[in-house]
């Protein structure tokens, strides 16, 4: 029976040691598990930031972006006005005397270059204008022909030297007729090589005195052209006025060539940039406002003259540089101030993101974006309702 004993105690041994072991590798499993649960919370919160749409509703679904932009911090007044052409670059052309339209060269829309033809009129009065003128010529000639034969016959002792004198003055009265005759024609629109040799009333030809756009054109061929009224309206479309009221108190603290930033309501979410031409000298006493106009460039034509803007003026001296985005960018939701960023086609990015002033419209960010990152603008609160749906999906599905 004692060799047994020793069999016993090992085997004793050997299941306490087995137990002892045990508690280890179950708090292993359990760090394991923890970790596991850790990763799987992780990776649930970054596809909480990534909002994606079916493609079928992108399609569906208008999606405009806008980059953050810097611009001068520090006071800014708001102030609305009008678009409208440079004084510099803008003409009505109209016909000097009445006359007929016998052909039209320009149409509305068309571009043209100053001296370009417009159009070709014909006249009756231009008839007279240059009859007068071949007279005036023809007296001129001849009374330039009685001076020297004057002159010859006064070398001659055979004229008195007074009789010469008379001759040159006739001349010279002469000379003065064909300017005159000169002057009229070239005012009533055409010069001589202006004019038509062919049969009937004589025509002249009208033209753009500057390069432009042809804004408007009331010409029509056969009617009757007056004076008074405009056949074309032209103006150069590249280069702008913004004329804006602002009221004294603020426009005394506008400096000249300070850089304004414009919205038009006709392009949401999309910014321009002017500077300030000049501040007038007078207040309107009724409203006390002072016209500040304000120029910028309009190489793509996309902006018309008469069309409403609002123009955010920087006040005083340059100061610091704040990051803005148009104010529709950016969506309340419970934990925040959110942005929405394109990350991929249908799929956009949740950025929190800190705001700051209203500035018109736009926002200014204190924190989350940088400057030129784009964020969605029109389809911003349709993106923050698909956020919203699926937060709500997902506490019902917790139930």
């Amino acid at each position: 029976m004692k060799p047994l004993y020793p069999i016993l105690l090992g085997t004793l041994l050997a299941a306490s040691a087995c137990k002892r072991q045990e508690p280890p590798a179950e708090k292993e499993g359990h760090a394991h598990t923890e970790e596991a649960e850790a990763h799987s919370d992780e990776g649930h919160g970054e596809n909480e930031k990534i909002v994606h749409i079916d493609p079928e509703m992108l399609r569906d679904l208008r999606i405009t972006t806008a980059p953050a932009r810097e611009r001068p911090g520090g006071e800014v007044v708001t102030a609305l006005g009008e678009l409208t052409f440079s004084e510099n670059a803008y003409v009505e052309v109209a016909t000097p005397i009445p006359a007929r339209i016998v052909t039209v060269h320009a149409s509305t829309g068309q571009k043209v270059k100053a001296k370009e033809p417009l159009v070709n009129l014909q006249s009756p009065e231009l008839g007279k204008a240059r009859a007068a003128l071949r007279a005036a010529q023809a007296r001129a000639n001849a009374a330039r022909q009685a001076a020297e034969r004057k002159r010859t016959l006064a070398a001659e002792r055979i004229v008195a030297q007074k009789d010469v004198q008379a001759a040159e003055a006739e001349a010279t009265a002469a000379e003065a007729e064909v300017s005159a005759a000169q002057a009229e024609l070239g005012a009533l629109g055409a010069g001589n090589a202006e004019l038509s040799g062919g049969q009937g009333a004589p025509w002249f030809t009208l033209r753009s005195p500057i390069s432009g756009t042809v804004i408007e054109r009331h010409a029509r061929e056969g009617q009757m052209a007056d004076p008074s009224q405009a056949l074309f309206h032209i103006g150069d479309l590249t280069r702008l006025w913004l004329i804006v009221q602002a009221f004294e108190r603020d426009a005394v603290r506008i400096q000249p060539d300070t850089e304004a930033r414009i919205t038009f309501a006709a392009f949401p979410g999309k910014e321009f940039t002017a500077k300030v031409g000049h501040v007038g000298q007078r207040v309107d006493p009724a409203s006390r406002t002072i016209p500040v106009r304000l120029e910028l460039d309009n190489p793509e034509g996309l902006l018309k003259p008469g069309m409403s803007a609002s123009a955010f003026i920087p006040l005083g001296e340059k100061g610091a540089r704040i990051l803005t985005v148009p104010a529709a960018s950016l969506q309340r939701l419970e934990d925040g101030w959110f942005a929405f960023m394109p990350v991929g086609k249908g799929s956009f990015e949740q950025r929190a993101v800190g705001r700051g002033r209203t500035l018109g419209g736009e926002v200014e960010v204190l924190s989350g974006l940088e400057p030129g990152e784009p964020v969605v603008v029109e389809g911003a609160f349709l993106l923050k309702s698909e956020v919203e749906k699926s937060r709500g999906g997902g506490e019902q599905h917790e139930h």
